[in-house]
């Protein structure tokens, strides 16, 4: 089951003010021991205001530090500033261009926002100081200065895995949404297993620490603060909760604790921001819940073995359960279907692990009133009617299609016919098994020709389409009864679609 997309839905209370914005929506989802970090600068002097100075800076820095036991899994870089935006930049003097970009305008005032996947970079130079530089087009005209709304800032957003820390799902959303009046955050379909060490994060730019007219963050219906850097009456007030700086000038890198606002069971939540006069810009939103669930998926091979001159043929198939955070427990319902009809059901045989996998194969026989074309659909946890036993990350994922064309002709080179040789013969007359008997071989591949060996490699028998062994050797002066024992052959099908077949055979008596 899908992750269940965590959607955001943004409802803003526009008054006299003409604000256009860019919706928050998903961008990347990371299930299994992920937490994130954040780091980041301003680039303005000072607080903007009426009255201060409206230069900015082109560049500035900030420290990245790790533990040891934590490895980068991504990194993301976001920027934003007044005007119309500036989408190359450097980082540790490597140029850096958007990828995607963000805009909002607010009283006819544009501001934008640029995002840079930056995971390589970070991953070769590891810890230590990063910096920003080249951004350089930043408006400070006067609409901007004598409206305090000119400002630049960066922050680079980490996320990382740790053996030691809880199974989590840690969403990353992004756009650019503001404040004044309001906004209303709908959080649907979270699936909290374990409150513990549930947090919300934001990057949000232009919060003014000497701002705080009606301002206030809720989740569902508490205010949330992290005093004494996020006050209850001024959430976005330039601070970085990581760092406990409290210079961000019109930006913030700030972290919730949410674990008495979400309980075990819940599947959403609501968050609020209001603000009476500081323009508030939240760009992106970051969830850690601890969620253990299984994301079954469920693939077909291409290769499908018809076993000729009936009506079986044989699917393989792989179960995986890739970015998950628990067990497909054994004893996971499959089904498959032919053309929208129930074919049949089987169950997996073991539990599967935390992204790991397991391969089967199953045969079928199939009605004669379906021809040599048709589709096949194999869906993991399902019964046949639709229902299974898993809450999973991604409900949406759970099927797969494959067509099948020409499957039963006896010939054909996109499939093989299914040959399949006994393991054991006894001639002694009584009408079972008096020949080494392999299924799907004799008039399909009539050119076919048959080797039996001894325990020391002697061939002791030479066998086609017209000669079945018996337990006899042949490749002597005289016919004779072998002794009984275990006996080798290969066989060789003389069809360019096929390989050669080796195995084994018991002869008794």
């Amino acid at each position: 089951m899908k992750i269940k997309t965590i959607k955001l839905t943004f409802i803003a209370f526009s008054l006299s003010i003409l604000s256009i914005s860019q919706e928050i929506t998903l961008y990347e989802q990371f299930n299994g021991r992920y937490d994130f970090i954040a780091i980041g600068n301003t680039l303005n002097l000072i607080e903007n205001g009426a009255f201060s100075d409206c230069n900015i800076l082109t560049e500035s820095d900030a420290y990245l530090e790790l533990q040891a036991n934590q490895t980068i899994e991504a990194a993301y870089l976001y920027w934003a500033g007044s005007g119309s935006g500036d989408f190359s930049v450097s980082l540790n003097s490597i140029e850096v261009n958007a990828e995607r970009t963000f805009s909002f305008t607010y009283q006819s005032k544009l501001f934008f926002g640029g995002f840079k996947n930056v995971t390589e970079i970070i991953q070769t130079n590891m810890n230590g100081n990063y910096l920003l530089s080249d951004l350089e087009q930043i408006d400070i005209s006067e609409d901007y200065c004598s409206t305090g709304t000119n400002f630049a800032g960066w922050t680079l957003l980490v996320v990382y895995s740790e053996d030691d820390i809880q199974l989590n799902q840690l969403n990353i959303y992004d756009g650019l949404e503001a404040v004044p009046q309001d906004i209303s955050i709908e959080l649907d379909n979270i699936n909290v297993v374990d409150n513990q060490g549930a947090k919300v994060g934001f990057i949000a730019w232009e919060g003014d620490s000497s701002l705080a007219v009606n301002e206030t963050l809720k989740m569902n219906g508490n205010l949330l603060s992290n005093p004494p850097l996020n006050p209850e009456t001024n959430a976005f007030n330039g601070t970085n909760s990581f760092t406990g700086q409290t210079d961000l000038f019109n930006m913030d890198i700030d972290v919730y604790d949410i674990q008495n606002n979400v309980n075990p069971g819940d599947s959403s939540a609501l968050i609020q921001l209001t603000s009476g006069q500081d323009l508030v810009m939240v760009n992106t939103i970051i969830t850690v819940v601890n969620s253990e669930l299984p994301d079954a998926t469920i693939a077909l091979s291409e290769q499908v073995l018809s076993t000729c001159n009936n009506r079986n043929i044989k699917i393989y198939y792989t179960v995986s359960n890739f970015g998950s955070t628990a067990e497909i427990p054994a004893g996971t319902p499959i089904a498959f279907y032919i053309n929208n009809n129930l074919l049949g059901q089987i169950q997996t045989n073991q539990d599967i692990e935390i992204n790991g996998q397991i391969t089967g194969s199953v045969t079928f026989e199939i009605d004669q009133n379906f021809n040599q074309n048709f589709e096949i659909t194999a869906v993991v946890d399902d019964f046949g009617n639709g229902l299974g036993i898993l809450n999973e990350i991604n409900e949406n994922n759970n099927s797969y299609l494959l067509e099948i064309n020409n499957v039963f002709s006896n010939i054909n080179p996109g499939f093989e016919c299914l040959i399949e040789p006994s393991q054991g013969l006894s001639p002694n007359g009584d009408g079972i098994n008096d020949v080494f008997h392999i299924n799907g071989l004799y008039d399909t591949y009539p050119d076919h020709s048959l080797k039996i060996y001894n325990r020391y490699g002697k061939v002791v028998f030479k066998g086609n389409n017209s000669n079945k062994w018996d337990g006899t050797s042949n490749t002597g002066n005289k016919s004779e009864l072998l002794p009984v024992g275990t006996y080798f052959y290969v066989l060789k099908l003389n069809n360019e679609n096929n390989e050669n077949i080796s195995g084994w055979v018991y002869l008794n008596y």
